[in-house]
């Protein structure tokens, strides 16, 4: 996460902001050690383990290669908190903060109490102060073991994970391995976890268009969305039994809301696109 700061700054303020933060959420100074061949998460403690604010002088080109490279060095999560933060000043009122997080204790969600909490310390330290802001009604460890009471465990056919896996195993059943689209390269045998992003940009009207499609037809956007990929990769070869996998919070209580962890997950949904049904057809089965 990277956010170019404009006018004076107080790096001394930031920096014990920073701490205050990664004090607040034990998510940020958890490590990950493995015993007897297990991982184990272990809560460090919040007065020792922030390592400080790396702030260095570097010309504004420079600051976004070295934002990249320090972007791209992984973790230690054995011994390493899953947080690290750099500041480049780049001129003498312009700055690049870079904070780079693990995805073990971040998702998209995350950035917004994050940043909330960072923007509050910040102005309390600025002011000499220590910020004062409501004690968080849990932790990430909690909402682990809250998940592991309530889910069981799947030996137990009576447990609600064993009745939730049975059901998505009904769901899914016969679901093609893979979809068959016309590939412009041979896929691996090994997965090398590269990938890259193709951005494009819908305009006011095709918005627009879908905004009131989604309406006469009691759908949501996403419904709307769902059934048109389905629909494309469908025409692309990919038959008649589309799933697709998107992302969701996995923020099934309030109190989870200011929380940064990761929460999130992957819901599958299946859309059936046999008998060459008309676009409004095949958007009601995908509601």
């Amino acid at each position: 996460f990277a956010v170019r700061l404009s006018g004076a700054l107080d790096v001394a303020a930031l920096d014990a902001a920073l701490a205050d933060v990664v004090g607040r959420h034990e998510s940020l100074r958890t490590v990950f050690p493995e015993v007897d061949g297990e991982p184990r998460q272990v809560v460090l403690d919040a007065a020792e383990v922030w390592p400080g604010l790396e702030a260095v002088e570097v010309d504004a080109a420079g600051a976004v290669s070295v934002s990249a490279a320090r972007a791209g060095r992984g973790f230690d999560l054995t011994t390493e908190i899953p947080l690290r933060a750099h500041l480049y000043r780049t001129a003498p009122d312009e700055h690049l903060l870079l904070l780079v997080v693990h995805h073990i204790a971040w998702d998209g969600w995350s950035v917004a109490p994050l940043v909330r909490d960072v923007s509050r310390a910040y102005t309390a330290r600025c002011a000499g102060e220590a910020p004062e802001w409501s004690e968080l009604p849990v932790q990430y460890a909690d909402f682990a073991v809250w998940q592991r009471e309530l889910l069981g465990v799947e030996s137990d056919a009576s447990s609600v994970v064993a009745r939730q896996l049975g059901f998505w195993r009904e769901r899914l059943a016969g679901m093609p391995e893979e979809l068959a689209l016309p590939f412009d390269r041979v896929r691996p045998a090994v997965m090398s976890h590269r990938g890259g992003t193709v951005p494009f940009r819908l305009g006011a009207g095709a918005h627009g268009a879908l905004v009131r499609l989604a309406r006469e037809s009691g759908s949501s956007v996403f419904m709307v969305l769902q059934a048109g990929l389905a629909a494309l990769l469908s025409r692309l070869g990919a038959g008649e039994d589309v799933p697709i996998g998107s992302p969701v919070a996995g923020r099934l209580d309030d109190a989870l809301d200011e929380l940064v962890g990761c929460f999130m997950n992957t819901l599958v949904l299946r859309t059936d696109v046999s008998g060459d049904p008309a676009f409004r057809e095949l958007l009601d089965r995908a509601r």
